[in-house]
């Protein structure tokens, strides 16, 4: 939402906000917005999601 930012102010956008930026502030730490304007740590943060997911799947699947 931080591309869209009139996305925010919406009652959706707030829940949605109020949901993710627990998770995101760790990235936004992280990763400072390029150019102070483009912020990419969603998408760093997507593929952090991905790859624990990848994880879990693979060993559950060893487990069982």
């Amino acid at each position: 939402m931080s591309w869209v930012p009139n996305v925010r102010s919406s009652f959706i956008g707030e829940i949605i906000g109020k949901i993710v930026e627990p998770y995101l502030s760790i990235f936004r730490r992280i990763i400072p917005p390029i150019g102070g304007v483009l912020d990419i740590s969603p998408i760093v943060a997507l593929f952090v999601l991905e790859f624990v997911k990848i994880g879990l799947i693979t060993v559950i699947t060893y487990i069982l």
